[in-house]
């Protein structure tokens, strides 16, 4: 029984084309796993706490000596990794936004990059200790950026395999609805993303 974890971000909600697209994502997960289960967070209306000197003072205080104040303050990061390790499968809604991720994602990856936790320094250098996991991104974009003159100033993608990556989740899949703000691709932009994810073999 595979355990799906659907992450989603985007300030639009409803109306939102990277929700739209993640949605198909785990509606195909669904069909090709008719037992699992899901799991869905949703960091546009339940965004966590940025870091500030609490949260960072729990991190890097050794938990059996965690006072009442870090215990309370690294609850949600240990909400999230707990989730994460106890999935199978990650979707995450990605919306660009001024060419990178939301700050509701970025506060999510300063939650689950936990040294000794998530990753580890080894002799040999770092080592992600988040493994055996399959991860696809939903990334959504008002213009092409993909390819094309706008690509270099694409930092999702990037951004997301990399510090994913070093975590340990390597297996990254992504899919894309692109243009939506295109006057000649709009009408067709989620239609021809819904179409990839369908065509995909899961």
């Amino acid at each position: 029984m595979k355990k799906i974890l659907n992450i989603t971000a985007s300030a639009k909600g409803a109306n939102s084309f990277s929700n739209q697209l993640s949605d198909a994502i785990v509606e195909e997960l669904q069909k090709q796993n008719p037992d699992s289960t899901l799991k869905t967070i949703d960091l546009g209306k339940n965004a966590l706490p940025h870091l500030d000197e609490t949260l960072l003072t729990a991190f890097f205080t050794p938990e059996d000596v965690h006072t009442e104040t870090d215990k309370i303050a690294i609850k949600n990061s240990n909400d999230a990794i707990a989730d994460i390790l106890e999935s199978d499968i990650i979707v995450l809604g990605v919306p660009l936004y001024n060419f990178g991720i939301p700050s509701t994602i970025k506060s999510w990856v300063d939650h689950i990059c936990r040294a000794g936790v998530t990753f580890a320094y080894t002799e040999n250098g770092p080592k992600g200790l988040v493994e055996n996991k399959k991860v696809y991104l939903a990334i959504a974009s008002g213009g092409i950026y993909s390819e094309g003159p706008m690509k270099a100033y694409d930092f999702t993608e990037s951004y997301l395999k990399a510090v994913l990556g070093f975590l340990g989740m390597t297996d990254v899949t992504v899919f894309r609805v692109e243009g939506t703000a295109m006057p000649e691709l709009k009408d067709i932009a989620v239609t021809k993303a819904l179409e990839t994810v369908t065509e995909f073999a899961f």
